[in-house]
């Protein structure tokens, strides 16, 4: 495969790609307009990757090239972030939950009980998307309901309320305070920053008082 093709639009297609694709939808997912997913396209029908169909590709599993990249994605970037961001490549409906919801809302001010050996990410998955989801995590080597590692800690639902935060997608502020409430000895803290940053009365005193 040619050096050009290792770029970041190439790799976020390649994880993007399902077995038959359509280059809008591949366009939609990687966040990328027609015209250079299109060209992309192309130079992997060129290089094997995929094959032409009607209005449409058809993914090349066993292309050397394809498995030489997955491999180096599996290898290198599943770390903490990728699991993060592969999500928004997945084109399916998911929101963020529990912990996960009280960093975000935080705006990463606040994690707890989650480190490098032991990092669940918390996340709602909606039932008619979790086939999909599954099959990229295995094609990712993702790791779903763990008990080690980084992997995500799964709720599959018919259907959740979610607000879209930066670039992910998070359930509402009232939930993650419900759940914060719930699990006040955890959460105090965070209530008391949540409280501050988005002008919620909540019956928090947390910070120590600093006598002179």
């Amino acid at each position: 495969m040619k050096i050009e093709m290792l770029n970041p639009y190439v790799l976020k297609i390649l994880i993007s790609l399902r077995k038959e694709d359509s280059i809008s939808s591949i366009s939609k997912r990687i966040n990328l307009s027609y015209g250079w997913t299109n060209k992309w396209v192309n130079e992997l029908i060129k290089e094997g990757v995929l094959k032409e169909k009607w209005r449409g590709v058809i993914l090349q599993e066993d292309n050397k090239a394809y498995q030489s990249i997955l491999r180096f994605i599996k290898e290198n970037l599943k770390d903490i972030n990728f699991y993060y961001s592969a999500l928004n490549l997945f084109g399916i409906e998911y929101c963020f939950t529990k912990t996960d919801a009280v960093y975000l809302w935080t705006e990463g001010r606040y994690n707890i009980a989650r480190y490098k050996g032991y990092y669940p990410i918390f996340v709602k998955i909606k039932k008619l998307d979790y086939p999909i989801f599954l099959e990229y995590c295995k094609k990712l080597g993702l790791k779903i309901n763990s008990g080690s590692g980084v992997f995500y800690n799964v709720e599959v639902l018919d259907g959740f309320e979610c607000v879209k935060k930066k670039n992910s997608f998070v359930e509402p502020l009232n939930e993650t305070i419900n759940f914060m409430q719930a699990n006040i000895y955890n959460f105090e803290p965070a209530l008391e920053m949540i409280k501050e940053m988005y002008k919620k009365k909540l019956n928090i005193k947390y910070k120590e008082v600093n006598y002179l």
